[in-house]
């Protein structure tokens, strides 16, 4: 017994002991934080590094760690709006901590990368917006310019198909042209890029890989963009790539996907469809015989889930401890959930950063590699899906249509083809080879060199080109209904080829001083720059075996852009800021007598909270008032028409030969052309105030601008009988556009363990033709938008007093029970008959408001962020279910074709001109939430050099509309068998050494 009790009490004595060794191992750190004027901080972070323990200070700016480990340990104190602050404490010496913080510009003075130079943020006198890549859309991998949508207010990003690695629709508050082009200028490391795609390549920037983008900067008024002045009427993006630093580091991402097709087109099942063409043509056999016993769902048979893998590995450092370096390599495959698609992707990307002479000389050396494969199926099979007669199956046994049900004259299944007859969507995408190779690069070297016998005086030169190469085809199969071609029996051999070779030459002196004696500093500009466009191509067709060839489409074309540019930057006592620049351009485009154009512009900022009477404001802790204007240029044709001012001649085509004898000759047809064509011009008014509170814990901007461009470059008529094509591109008309936006940083909660932050941003947009022609005719209209199912071919339109492409339509009349009565329009003129001059303007595909909203936590080792986006007053005009009425349940040429279950809300059946009733113009608008991300970020390992995070997301969530098609976001508003948008689920995997 006693040696038990021995044994417990020894026990409880070790205990005590091993107790009080633990408790001397620990001890209390406290401290005090306060500001750059003395004052607490309350609510600064204090962390004790690579671990959980944590605390943030009171309302007195002290705070206290219970059980501080001894030893050294990293103490990390952050605060929004200040900088972070890393302190060694060795407990065993020392258990208290007094810091002060200094104020932080860290989003202020985030780095804008401006035209020939850098900017912080903070100077900006211009509209200026910097999105860099931590806070980009996650999720991307394929199409660059999704990492910014909705981030930024006034711009717009707009996909054209949810295709893979398609291309989107930018425009910067609205775009300020009619016929020439709307998108703004890309510069990529300080190369502009041709905004023209490159055949086989429809997206511009598919030569980037998403992971390599460091930030994009967004130039939105003249006072910002003028000193790209030629080519930067709608705006400007600067997009730069990641460079080394210091440490060698080592990053492997993964993403593996798969997507989804969320909804398909509403159309009969095969049982509906049976019943309606029963109903419908009751007792007309000729029609009900034509019905098949199948159930084919044939958007099932042309969509699957896609499986997408995405790998970029990169290399970062300094080598030689003088050569900063970085150096990735990505690889990308991605099917499309159209069978079929693939779009493959390699990327290279090499950026050196070099200094010498004691860093008096600087490189910036930048390559890009691409190697792009495509297979863009035939996208036909789309509308074909929605159309083809269910109750037929997809192969019935034929031996001429190699087994794919055909629909065929007589109702012989081995018999000649209805060409004008829906094809089977299924063979579309079996039997079609459209594919091709794209080899892009583009570089360039940099260099600044700083004076020694005058260090404020720089000098830099920029070289750099754009490379690129597509070879292609778009090849069908023999014996195939929609390249029927009599004798041959079908086929088709389309071979095409284009080669891009654009170069570059810029050169400017910069000057910039610190004026200590008289609170001034100056920033002065003067450069050159010179540009070379060339583009050649050829495009070849002809039936499979060769015979029966068109016209080879061979061409050769090119431009070329000069000009002189210069800008002063002044600033005085940090409180006044003035910037003016001037740039004179040339383009080979316009005549000799009409090609230089003259681009000012200038720009006044008031940083208020400079003043005396908010210096010491704890409240407000920025405010700016920015004003400018300037006017900039356009010439960027969105055609490879780069000689309008010349006379030209077109050949004619195989039917419009000339027969003199026994022989048929080609003939010379002239184009219009206009010798004195000019510069487009927009000037454009902008003013601003930039904000801040609460030490930058909440920030934003509002802006309000105005531009007016003029001498529109616009496609008009030519009058009637003249020898010449029937339009031409000329200088006539003028456009208004004006607009207010909003953005909205707040960072809600900022604490050791816990960060919440939300960022929101609103935008405003009206568009208004406000001339056309010479003659000032309020009834003059051009008519645009090419739809299918009308004789005019068109559905949109521009006419004085209206936006851009509005939507040219007659008025539906509704029966009381608010139906559509078919072939009953309003008689708008009043002279009793319903034709054209009875057509209208009725609504626009462009929003009115734009919005976007992001939020982005984080909890110790997770973080979760989602965005989102709103599109408000745009319009679509819903072609699919246009081009759904009972009519176009049977033709005479003996098939029948399915509809969409729109055709039972108007059962329609006879009239043709349905297809331009107002009633398809359908309200669009629609929140779309883009993506979600969940996170999880191990904690450092191997002595903090290895990081690693994994996530997972889901990309194209959800979407709230009312319209009643596919997908209410409709680059253009025209809803004609739109790709879908797939759902994309995401795993992903970050590795950093």
């Amino acid at each position: 017994m006693k040696k038990i009790y021995a044994l417990k009490y020894g026990i409880l004595l070790l205990f005590i002991c091993f107790a009080g060794f633990a408790q001397a191992q620990n001890t209390t750190l406290t401290g005090k934080i306060l500001d750059e004027k003395q004052q607490p901080l309350p609510g600064a972070s204090v962390l004790i590094k690579n671990t959980t323990r944590s605390t943030s200070t009171d309302v007195d700016g002290n705070f206290r760690i219970n059980g501080f480990p001894t030893g050294k340990q990293t103490v990390v104190i952050t605060f929004i709006g200040y900088q972070t602050i890393e302190r060694e404490i060795d407990a065993s010496q020392t258990s208290s901590l007094n810091v002060e913080m200094k104020p932080s510009a860290q989003i202020l003075d985030e780095i804008a990368v401006i035209g020939y130079g850098i900017v912080k943020k903070s100077d900006a006198t211009g509209a200026v917006d910097v999105v860099s890549s931590k806070n980009f859309n996650k999720g991307v991998t394929n199409s660059p310019q999704e990492l910014i949508a909705g981030k930024i207010a006034g711009v717009s990003v707009t996909s054209i198909s949810g295709a893979p690695g398609n291309t989107s629709t930018i425009r910067i508050r609205g775009g300020a042209s009619l016929s020439a082009s709307n998108d703004p200028l890309i510069v990529i490391d300080g190369v502009p890029i041709e905004n023209v795609p490159i055949g086989g390549s429809p997206n511009i920037l598919s030569t980037l890989n998403p992971n390599d983008i460091e930030s994009f900067t967004v130039l939105k008024d003249a006072s910002a963009t003028a000193i790209y002045g030629s080519r930067a009427s709608n705006g400007v993006i600067q997009i730069t790539t990641k460079r080394g630093g210091k440490d060698l580091k080592i990053g492997y991402n993964l993403t593996t996907s798969l997507s989804t097709t969320p909804n398909k087109i509403d159309v009969y099942t095969g049982d509906e469809f049976r019943e309606l063409v029963n109903r419908v043509y009751a007792g007309n056999n000729a029609v009900t015989s034509l019905l098949g016993t199948d159930n084919t769902d044939w958007q099932s048979q042309i969509y699957k889930n896609a499986f997408t893998q995405d790998h970029n590995l990169s290399f970062s450092g300094t080598a030689w401890k003088k050569l900063p370096y970085r150096i990735s390599g990505g690889y990308n495959n991605a099917d499309g959930v159209l069978k079929t698609y693939n779009y493959e992707r390699t990327t290279l990307n090499v950026g050196l950063n070099p200094s010498f002479l004691k860093d008096h000389l600087k490189f910036n050396v930048n390559f890009k590699g691409l190697i792009n494969n495509n297979n863009f199926a035939d996208q036909g099979a789309v509308a074909s899906a929605v159309f083809y007669d269910p109750t037929k199956p997809v192969y019935n046994g034929n031996t001429r249509w190699r087994g794919y049900t055909t629909w065929t004259e007589n109702g012989d299944i081995n018999g000649n083809p209805i060409t004008l007859a829906t094809p089977n969507p299924v063979a579309q995408l079996d039997l079609t080879d459209n594919t091709s190779r794209v080899k892009r690069s583009i570089g360039n070297i940099q260099t600044d060199y700083k004076f020694h016998f005058l260090p404020e005086l720089r000098a830099n030169l920029n070289l750099g080109y754009d490379y690129a190469k597509s070879e292609g085809h778009n090849n069908v199969q023999d014996s195939t209904q929609w390249v029927y071609v009599p004798v041959v029996a079908g086929g088709r051999l389309n071979n095409y080829s284009t080669t891009t070779r654009n170069q570059l030459a810029d050169f400017y002196l910069n000057y910039a001083k610190d004026l200590k004696s008289i609170k001034s500093r100056i920033d002065v500009t003067a450069g050159y720059s010179w540009s070379h466009f060339y583009r050649e191509g050829v495009n070849n067709t002809s039936a499979l075996d060769g015979s029966q060839p068109q016209p080879t489409d061979a061409y050769k074309t090119e431009y070329y852009l000069a000009a002189f540019f210069g800008r002063l930057n002044y600033s005085y006592n940090d409180k006044y800021l003035l910037t003016f620049t001037l740039r004179d351009d040339a383009t080979s485009r316009f005549s000799p007598d009409t090609r230089w154009g003259l681009f000012p512009a200038g720009a006044f900022a008031w940083r208020i909270k400079n003043e005396d009477f908010l210096k010491n404001s704890n409240t407000i802790s920025d405010l700016k008032l920015r004003l400018g204007y300037g006017v900039t240029g356009q010439q960027d044709l969105t055609s490879l028409n780069n000689y309008p001012y010349l006379a030209k001649y077109t050949i004619s085509d195989a039917t419009s030969r000339y027969k003199f004898g026994d022989t048929y000759y080609y003939t010379l047809r002239p184009d219009g052309y206009d010798a004195n064509i000019k510069w487009e011009s927009t000037n454009t008014l902008n003013a601003g105030i930039d904000f801040g509170f609460a030490n930058n814990r909440i920030t934003g901007a509002i802006d309000y601008y105005s531009k007016k461009t003029s001498d529109l470059l616009s496609i008009v008529d030519l009058p009637a009988g003249t020898n010449f094509s029937p339009t031409v591109l000329t200088n006539i008309g003028s456009l208004d556009n004006h607009g207010i936006e909003f953005s909205l940083n707040s960072n809600i909660i900022a604490t050791g363990n816990f960060n919440w932050s939300v960022n929101y941003n609103i935008s405003y947009n009206k568009t208004k033709i406000t001339k056309l022609n010479l003659n000032d005719d309020p009834n003059y209209v051009i008519p645009l938008g090419g739809i299918a199912g009308t004789t005019s071919g068109t559905i949109q339109a521009q006419k004085v007093g209206y936006p851009a492409n509005s939507f040219y339509v007659y008025k539906q009349v509704y029966d009381p029970s608010g139906n559509p009565i078919e072939d009953k329009y309003v008689d708008l003129n009043n002279d009793g008959v319903i034709n054209t001059s009875d057509l209208y303007i009725y609504k626009k595909p462009t929003a009115d408001v734009l919005m976007g909203i992001s939020t982005n936590l984080t909890y110790k080792h997770w973080d979760f962020s989602a965005t989102g986006r709103a599109s408000l007053g745009n319009y679509v005009y819903n072609n699919v279910a246009a081009n759904s009425t009972y009519r176009g349940l049977y033709s005479s040429l003996r098939y029948l074709s399915n509809q969409t279950t729109a055709a039972d809300e108007t059962q329609f059946t006879t009239a043709l001109t349905t297809n331009l009733s107002d009633y398809y113009i359908q309200n669009a608008s629609f929140f779309r939430l883009d993506n979600m991300v969940l996170g999880y970020r191990f904690a450092p390992m191997f002595s903090n050099k290895f990081k690693l995070r994994l996530s997972a997301s889901v990309q194209n969530v959800f979407v709230i509309t009312d319209y009643k098609g596919l997908d209410p976001e409709i680059s253009g508003g025209l809803d004609n068998n739109f790709y879908p948008r797939s759902r994309t689920f995401q795993l992903g995997l970050n590795a950093e050494f």
